[in-house]
């Protein structure tokens, strides 16, 4: 009974992690704005949420269970969010998850993000995991190694 837990348990992987911010272009909070969040695994799924009155979104963690998952491979789950403002699409979070646990993304760090939609995009990489944003998250980031 317990061998069959486990093999349960495992076959459980986290796709993306709960993931929340502000939306702000300009400096300024703007409500309604539409956010978009695609998992690309072995199908793509998307959701979508609007920014409340303070420009704030949230999504939930997003859990797919599987028996490929108990199986050795490599785990690689692409995910992006974009937000509409005004009819333009703003890429704010890409990148490739690499880690089957939940908030996985961050070393535990929840992922929240202050995204000023007028920044420059940055790489953020955490725990060999890379992604490309153009908001602030407030992680560790991996230091490079010294080569020499």
């Amino acid at each position: 009974m317990g061998f069959i837990f486990l093999q349960q348990k495992k076959a459980v992987a986290c796709l993306f992690s709960s993931s929340s911010g502000i939306i702000r272009p300009d400096g300024k909070i703007i409500k309604n704005a539409k956010v978009i969040r695609t998992i690309n695994e072995a199908d793509k799924f998307v959701d979508e949420t609007t920014t409340d009155e303070n420009g704030y979104f949230e999504f939930p963690s997003s859990f797919r269970r599987s028996l490929l998952h108990i199986l050795p491979h490599e785990f690689a789950v692409g995910q992006m969010i974009i937000v509409i403002v005004d009819g333009k699409e703003y890429d704010i979070w890409s990148g490739v998850k690499r880690s089957r646990i939940e908030h996985g993304e961050g070393r535990g760090v929840l992922i929240y993000l202050e995204c000023e939609l007028l920044n420059e995009k940055k790489f953020i990489t955490v725990n060999g995991q890379t992604f490309y944003s153009l908001c602030k998250w407030e992680v560790d980031e991996d230091q490079p190694e010294d080569i020499f």
